[in-house]
């Protein structure tokens, strides 16, 4: 599946160099502000039901899991060994290149939930790895994508640095419309003089 009508030029990067190189220092700190932060967390308690499987797409060393929310398998997707180990909400992880490999290390139907925080800028291929995505939800499994205006500019697409933000907001929602997502929708959770915190929701069909 490839990036439909959209323009290719939107899918390039300043630095296209192998990502392995430019992740191979940890960098263990946040990339939004503690409010913001916050915000994301407090969501989660309503968006994630006790007793979830969730995959922490595109991964660190931090989930921004609620403390108290009991769940199941967490695993973790990314791109540093040592992020990932730091992690203490995952109880499994992988190092996995979802721009040379779109197609997530998992079976069908092992998620209850999916969360992407932050990093949706970094996909070159975002229809595929979003494909991939629904396949591993159980059938009625959500996608919770968090979006905010800091990025990585050398590592970012060109579409999330010549848009502005509601443009990148319908950017996304299009890659889980034509991804197979049902019911996407936009929810803006910003909190007052923080950075913004900007959700994109989606839903695997019941049905295959």
């Amino acid at each position: 599946m490839a990036n439909t009508d959209l323009p290719s030029h939107w899918f390039q990067r300043a630095d296209e160099s192998a990502d392995e190189h430019f992740y191979t220092q940890p960098r263990l700190v946040t990339h939004i502000d503690d409010a913001t932060i916050e915000q994301l967390t407090l969501f989660y308690q309503s968006f994630i039901p006790a007793g979830s499987d969730v995959l922490d797409l595109m991964s660190s060393w931090i989930s921004h899991l609620p403390d108290d929310l009991e769940l199941g398998r967490v695993s973790g997707l990314g791109m540093n060994a040592a992020e990932l180990a730091q992690n203490p909400n995952l109880s499994d992880w992988c190092v996995h290149n979802l721009n040379t490999q779109p197609e997530l290390p998992y079976p069908e139907a092992s998620f209850d939930r999916i969360l992407l925080v932050v990093s949706i800028q970094y996909l070159i291929q975002p229809i595929e790895v979003m494909a991939s995505a629904r396949q591993v939800l159980k059938p009625g499994g959500k996608i919770c994508i968090a979006m905010s205006h800091r990025l990585f500019p050398t590592k970012a697409i060109a579409a999330f640095q010549q848009l502005g933000a509601q443009d990148r907001i319908r950017l996304v929602m299009a890659y889980l419309n034509v991804a197979g997502f049902e019911g996407v929708e936009f929810i803006d959770h910003s909190p007052s003089g923080a950075d913004p915190l900007w959700l994109i929701l989606g839903q695997r069909p019941d049905h295959k």
